[in-house]
């Protein structure tokens, strides 16, 4: 049951593709949101009404909460009653070490405008201890308040974890919709921003501890790695015995207790690609499964460009000239514009890098190249079906699997299908 919260005014840290929505679902509840971002053409843009990113439904949802005064953008902090911290985890290195600073920019951001009574919640996707460590933080440049783990239950400010479960593309319902791990730094904590959740989410808000919360969205993570690994290394093993995996998974999911997931270019995005390493880098004596899986998915695109250089040495002795490829799809799920740990983007750019001007891209959802390949040829599905000699999908947009539905590909073309979408 939805209930009106006592935190008034919630302040949103990072409007991204987790914040952003996060700060119109309270807006929708008739709660004033501050949003803060470091980007000022990402906060000029949401004070118009509009939005920088793409997410079915949250174009509307912004622009209502803008224009009934409900939801404010700026780049510098406010004093606000709750605040939620949704900036990016990422890792660092080749030992891939949780990145916490952009963490510890936004805690020291907020920091200085915090009153007792403020709640703090870490929405981002952390390793164990982060919120801990953001507590420290803030605590650092706060003395004349009191944190969890100074005084407990008896705190001025509460801190609590609370990480997302959304599928980019079903964002604004799902983070409605989808029940919430809340995990605060004490029992008082938990219930605090359990009640604030409460304003907008319908699912489950499951309370309990700081650690446990940030683990169990880590786990969930891991836990789909390890399946699309191993879905990724059957796709190899098949290819290597002329079995078609497509139809071998389909036949093999007959079976009342098995479900292999379907394999693809690698995989990406913010999440999966990232949080499996936070478990490695806590506890790298015990996460062989993890790290391995790990491994397999990262190493699928260099496959998938194995390949394609074998398609096109085919290709080039068989008719004297060097073909012209398309690669469909750059961004890291079907159907949404997010490029973020993309391996199709990967294979792509290592594809223009050895091919350049023979190389035409095809994602549908974004207006303009890539920044890592500025000065590639972004075409549309048509120019790249009729001038392409080798058709690489990456991807598997709805936009392509309806195309080839009612286009099939001509005879001479070479196809590359990653993805199962029936070339």
């Amino acid at each position: 049951m939805l209930m009106k919260s006592s935190y008034e005014t919630v302040s949103v840290i990072g409007l991204g593709y987790i914040g952003l929505p996060t700060a119109a679902a309270f807006a929708q509840r008739k709660v004033k949101v501050i949003g803060v971002d470091v980007n000022e053409h990402t906060v000029a843009t949401i004070n118009r009404g509009e939005i920088h990113i793409i997410e079915p439904d949250l174009d509307d949802a912004v622009y209502k909460a803008v224009n009934e005064g409900y939801l404010r953008a700026t780049t510098v902090a406010e004093p606000a009653d709750a605040f939620m911290i949704a900036v990016p985890t990422p890792f660092k290195g080749d030992n891939h070490d949780p990145d916490l600073s952009y963490i510890e920019a936004a805690s020291r951001a907020v920091a200085p405008v915090l009153k007792p009574g403020d709640l703090v919640v870490l929405e981002s996707t952390s390793p164990v201890g982060a919120t801990e460590q953001m507590a420290q933080w803030m605590a650092e440049l706060r003395p004349d308040l009191s944190f969890p783990h100074q005084k407990g239950e008896q705190s001025d400010i509460r801190v609590a974890h609370c990480p997302e479960r959304v599928l980019p593309g079903q964002v604004m319902r799902e983070i409605i919709t989808n029940d919430r791990i809340i995990g605060g730094m004490t029992p008082r904590c938990s219930r605090e921003a359990t009640d604030l959740y409460r304003t907008f989410v319908q699912g489950n808000c499951l309370a309990s501890d700081v650690r446990t919360a940030e683990m169990c969205k880590l786990a969930e993570n891991a836990f789909r790695d390890v399946n699309i690994a191993y879905a990724n290394e059957l796709s190899k093993i098949c290819d290597t015995l002329g079995i078609n995996v497509w139809e071998l998974i389909r036949l093999a999911n007959r079976h009342p207790r098995v479900n292999i997931l379907q394999p693809g270019t690698g995989v990406g995005g913010h999440c999966i690609a990232v949080d499996p390493w936070f478990i490695v880098a806590g506890s790298p004596d015990e996460s062989q499964i993890i790290r391995t899986a790990r491994s397999v998915n990262d190493s699928k695109p260099d496959w998938v460009l194995a390949k394609i250089s074998e398609a096109v040495e085919n290709f080039t002795a068989k008719e004297g000239r060097a073909p012209v490829i398309a690669a469909l799809g750059l961004a890291f799920k079907p159907n949404i514009d997010d490029l973020r740990e993309s391996p199709a983007l990967h294979v792509a750019e290592q594809l223009f890098a050895r091919y350049g001007s023979r190389m035409l891209m095809v994602e549908p959802h974004i207006d303009a190249p890539p920044a890592s390949m500025p000065s590639c040829t972004l075409a549309d599905i048509d120019r790249a079906a009729a001038q392409a000699d080798i058709i690489v999908v990456l991807v598997r947009h709805r936009l392509f699997e309806e195309y080839f539905a009612q286009s099939p590909l001509p005879t001479g073309k070479v196809a590359i299908d990653c993805v199962g979408i029936g070339l």
